[in-house]
């Protein structure tokens, strides 16, 4: 009978000893805090006026829909893409997206948030998703999506004009 209830004590013992060394990455002090960079990328995009060169949906070559089109990412978290007898007007923003319910390919990516309040029949629809960036310079942003349901694969650029 004491044979069990060492083994009980000594197993108890073990369980608290493995949890306690267990850490939280949630952490203040989380060396993937990405705010620096968040900082930077926001700036880079309110920099100008951006157009986009590139927007492939699934394989589909959709490029042509925001022809002639200039985006603006403005400090208040609007976007307004216009192009001279149209404007669009929805919201963006860049945020760290460190948990797994997106589709990344990391658990410590960072989102460029694009939504436009449109029908799904508008064009603008297509754009409206958590980017995942794949690159960001001063004079252009790549962005791809993977989606969940399908499986298929986004990318949609942004150059400087």
């Amino acid at each position: 009978m004491r044979t069990v209830f060492n083994f009980g004590l000594l197993l108890m013992l073990s369980f608290a000893l493995m949890s306690s060394m267990c850490s939280n990455d949630d952490d203040d002090g989380n060396p993937n805090n990405n705010s620096q960079q968040i900082a930077a990328m926001n700036d880079i995009a309110q920099s100008g006026s951006w157009r986009i060169t590139n927007f492939n949906d699934s394989g589909q070559n959709e490029t042509s829909d925001f022809n002639g089109y200039n985006f603006t990412f403005n400090s208040d978290g609007s976007i307004v893409a216009a192009n001279g007898s149209n404007n669009m007007t929805g919201t963006w923003s860049i945020t760290d997206d460190s948990n797994s319910s997106d589709d990344s390919i990391s658990d410590d990516d960072i989102d460029f948030n694009i939504f436009f309040s449109v029908p799904d029949s508008n064009n603008f629809e297509d754009l409206n998703d958590d980017w995942d960036i794949l690159s960001i310079t001063a004079t252009k942003i790549d962005l791809i999506d993977i989606s969940g349901g399908n499986g298929g694969t986004d990318l949609l650029t942004f150059e400087k004009n």
